[in-house]
């Protein structure tokens, strides 16, 4: 039986709840649904008892259904709302969990409407049973990382006199001939001033030499993603983006050194930020340090001065660690790898080297710093 199922089933039973629905319908897929059943569709209600679980979807997903969702009774075709309704009064589920932050109003009130229970909102508990992957997840990711590095090592010694866009898409074409499922996200990339701004979408811009160009980039394996990011030089740069590179991967190192179970996620963050803020930068650092990845690319714990995102470490968690610095006008730096936590500290997952890179100086190679 799918792990993930068997955990969730067994927290439903120590809160005191005797079933839960998750919903994804067209309008609303949810990647929960994807991470309790291993259903890929496109339209799909879940029922889960801490016993029994069914899934819930139409005649286009009958087969595909049945081949994922082993763990499932597959039921097609017929009334969602009347068969949940049906499913609880069968097997004497009275208290039923439900996503509130996703399921809309109008299908909420239908629910409560025709089906005989005393609801009860899960308060993202499927989240929080994700934080902590599995060594399955953990190898998707790794091998997702594994993938985008290559690719990405690949298409670097091209960069210069290249449109932003073409960069994005010659890192795509090379993931997807290396068997990513997909991109894990929109390619990032921001070269020169473009660098200042951290979630730099591709333009018509060519990177020139001289320059720091930014890129962020991840694969999808099987629904996991990676998430990794490097700025590199391609010629000789102002002596101040060199600065601001040096102190953007010092604080890098110290948010990973950090990272250990038992340690707040604030902690980490504190790590990397106080660095910045102590180097005069600190209101150039806007975003969080870090966050968690897996079927999504943000998802907990996240690693911020947020008290309300604060999380304790635990081994098999997978954490970002991404501090940057962005000067608008000048340009910018983000230096970015996913770790897992491991009993003794944390493994890396993502592989590019982030060593300092002069592409205009010498060819980009794999050696280790």
């Amino acid at each position: 039986m799918r792990s993930s199922l068997i955990r969730f089933q067994k927290a439903l039973r120590n809160q005191g709840l005797s079933g839960a629905v998750v919903a994804a319908p067209e309008a609303l897929s949810s990647t929960n649904l994807r991470y309790l059943s291993g259903f890929t569709g496109s339209s799909g209600y879940l029922v889960v008892s801490p016993e029994k679980a069914w899934i819930l979807t139409d005649f286009r997903y009958t087969e595909q259904a049945k081949a994922e969702c082993s763990d499932f009774e597959v039921v097609i075709g017929k009334s969602v709302v009347e068969t949940i309704a049906l499913i609880c009064r069968e097997q004497r589920i009275d208290v039923l969990g439900w996503e509130a932050d996703k399921v809309p109003y109008e299908t909420w009130q239908e629910w409560n409407d025709t089906i005989p229970v005393v609801w009860r909102p899960l308060n993202r508990l499927i989240e929080t049973l994700r934080m902590v992957k599995s060594d399955n997840e953990i190898n998707k990711i790794r091998e997702a990382a594994r993938i985008a590095g290559e690719s990405l090592m690949e298409v670097l010694p091209s960069l210069i006199g290249r449109r932003e866009v073409d960069v994005a898409l010659d890192l795509e074409i090379a993931m997807r001939r290396r068997g990513a499922e997909s991109l894990g996200f929109p390619t990032i990339v921001g070269a020169g001033e473009r660098g200042a701004l951290p979630h730099a979408h591709p333009t018509e811009r060519v990177i020139g030499p001289g320059e720091l160009v930014t890129i962020d980039f991840g694969a999808q394996v099987d629904g996991y993603k990676s998430d990794e990011t490097i700025t590199i030089a391609t010629g000789a740069i102002p002596a101040r983006l060199r600065e601001i590179w040096d102190i953007v991967a010092e604080a890098q190192q110290r948010g990973i050194g950090a990272i250990k179970p038992g340690v707040s996620t604030r902690d980490v963050d504190s790590a990397a930020r106080e660095f910045i803020a102590g180097r005069g930068y600190g209101e150039y650092f806007g975003h969080g340090t870090g966050h968690g990845v897996g079927l999504d690319i943000h998802e907990s714990p996240f690693a911020s001065q947020d008290s309300g995102q604060q999380r304790t470490l635990e081994v098999g968690m997978t954490i970002t660690v991404e501090p940057g610095i962005y000067i608008p006008g000048l340009g910018g730096v983000r230096l970015e790898d996913t770790l897992v936590v491991t009993e003794d500290g944390s493994e890396r997952l993502t592989i590019v080297p982030k060593y300092f890179q002069n592409i205009g100086v010498v060819h980009w190679s794999q050696k280790s710093e």
